[in-house]
């Protein structure tokens, strides 16, 4: 092993969260990672301990750290993590709230009040969001509701990666990307929405600081690097959104890149040299955000939020904890479309563009003679389906927009059935991450550009370029005509929501 710096890459994701190590290359040195410490409450709602979440990180952290040969060696560290969730701290930077997962939908009174207030299509036009009760600005104004004398006492507000860049450095701040994720961003000027904050009786100063990725908030606490047997020297720096940080890891900030972030959710991410016009995209569950790095670029973002969350359900519910690799050798034997079975999969929430706050997924087609491996084919068609359906509309507004290529990262590439029955259901070839953890590589990236590693964002991505592998568009994957089948199964979930809708009224 070389003895020259190491940056470092913490994803705090909804399941698992990674510390990985690696070279100034790009190469992965050493990794360690911990579940996500979480407590289910009820169908749609859990919540988190954040000093947990940042013990968890810790404790990833020096695993890490425990399989290289000298820790000092470490020259900096950034966190990413999901977008919504956080924290309200006090003037100490001690968590006085529990977090709200950012899937968590308790705050669907809080999303009619504001947004019947403020008016959907102002949201839309400041913020770039379709409004949704995942969002910052709505956790807020829930827990001012609820647990007003804990609100009182707070100074400011803080996103999981925020917090655990705070635990290493001592500096609060934020980053645009999971800014974007508030539903109080003025997303044309990149900055905090006054007129939104007023409105919701939100303190300005509760937000914190405003900065791009990638920006140096100083070094490392002196507690945590005696602890982690670290140089203080080690830099510190703003994150970002977990899909966001990833698609920074492969250029996915180039106008013309579609990024297909697939984890638990699934994110479609389309970079755009301005925002979108259009306020049909935000009315049809489109969302916007703000990526700022050496300059600023806009994206449109969306996706399914269980896309590797359903095939990990049916794994482990329905499959009895089969492995993924004896799921996937059976169901390649099923002929594409899963003899008529089909699957809808939103086990939380909906995706665009239907959105649905109540979505609810299901199968549909069985019969008595449907086994285990054409269920599993049909979870992955469905999947596939869902994405397709997203992105062919998502190109369309203000005239369309270019791609180019598209890229895949993430855990759920690694399923070779998905990617191909994805790229058929695409008609475009996708090259794929064979290095899946872009997202810890993309923050690493982040904290080596404030470290000073590389001189610029072009030269990191050029240094770190992944290999990808790509998986062409297979004619033989498909069961009709492309168009035909994404029309039908958006025919096929208009049904599913009816069917839902009636359940909630019985």
């Amino acid at each position: 092993m070389s003895g020259g710096p190491l940056v470092g890459g913490i994803d705090a994701g909804t399941s698992r969260i990674r510390a990985i190590l690696f070279e100034a290359d790009g190469t992965l040195v050493a990794a360690d990672e911990r579940p996500t410490p979480v407590d289910v409450l009820g169908e749609g709602s859990a919540e988190h301990d954040m000093e947990a979440i940042a013990d968890a990180a810790l404790a990833a952290l020096d695993g890490a750290l425990a399989r290289i040969d000298d820790r000092k060696r470490l020259r900096s560290l950034a966190v990413a993590s999901c977008g919504e969730a956080g924290t309200l701290v006090d003037a100490g930077g001690r968590p006085l709230t529990r977090v709200i997962a950012w899937y968590d939908t308790r705050t669907a009174k809080d999303l009619a009040d504001f947004a019947g207030h403020f008016g959907v299509e102002r949201l839309q036009a400041i913020t770039g969001l379709c409004p949704d009760p995942t969002f910052t600005l709505l956790k807020l104004l829930w827990l001012r509701r609820n647990e007003p004398e804990v609100f009182a006492r707070a100074t400011r507000w803080l996103h999981v990666a925020d917090y655990l860049a705070f635990t290493l450095s001592g500096e609060m701040a934020t980053d645009t990307s999971l800014a974007s994720r508030t539903m109080a961003i003025d997303l044309a000027r990149g900055c905090w929405s006054r007129e939104i904050l007023d409105a919701a009786r939100i303190p300005f100063d509760l937000m914190p600081q405003l900065l791009p990725m990638g920006t140096r908030l100083g070094t490392l606490r002196h507690d945590v690097a005696s602890a982690l047997g670290l140089d203080p020297a080690c830099t510190i720096a703003t994150g970002g959104h977990d899909h966001i940080a990833g698609a920074v890891a492969i250029g996915g900030d180039r106008a013309g890149t579609l990024v297909d972030s697939m984890g638990t959710a699934e994110a479609l991410n389309l970079s755009r040299p301005s925002p979108v016009g259009d306020p049909e995209a935000g009315r049809l569950g489109y969302n916007q955000g703000l990526l700022h790095i050496e300059t600023k670029t806009w994206y449109m973002f969306s996706g399914l939020p269980t896309s590797g969350g359903a095939i990990e359900w049916f794994r482990r519910g329905v499959a009895g904890g089969e492995s993924h690799a004896s799921l996937i050798e059976a169901a390649s034997g099923v002929p594409a479309g899963s003899h008529g079975v089909g699957f809808f999969p939103h086990l939380r929430l909906g995706s665009p563009p239907f959105p649905d706050p109540v979505a609810r997924g299901g199968f549909f087609g069985l019969g008595a003679d449907i086994e285990r491996p054409v269920l599993y084919r049909a979870v992955l068609e469905g999947v596939a389906l869902d994405t397709a359906q997203i992105l062919r509309r998502m190109v369309e507004f203000d005239g369309g927009a270019r791609i180019d290529r598209i890229l895949a990262i993430g855990g759920s590439t690694r399923n070779d059935l998905l990617m191909r029955i994805k790229a058929a259901l695409f008609g475009r070839a996708i090259d794929i991450a064979v290095m899946p953890e872009a997202v810890s590589l993309g923050a690493a990236i982040l904290g080596g550009l404030a470290a000073g590693i590389w001189g610029s964002l072009a030269e990191a991505q050029e240094a770190c370029r992944p290999q990808l592998r790509r998986i062409e568009p297979d004619e033989a994957m498909l069961w009709g005509d492309r168009d035909t089948l994404i029309d039908r199964y958006a025919e096929g979930y208009a049904l599913q929501r009816q069917l839902h809708r009636l359940r909630l009224t019985t």
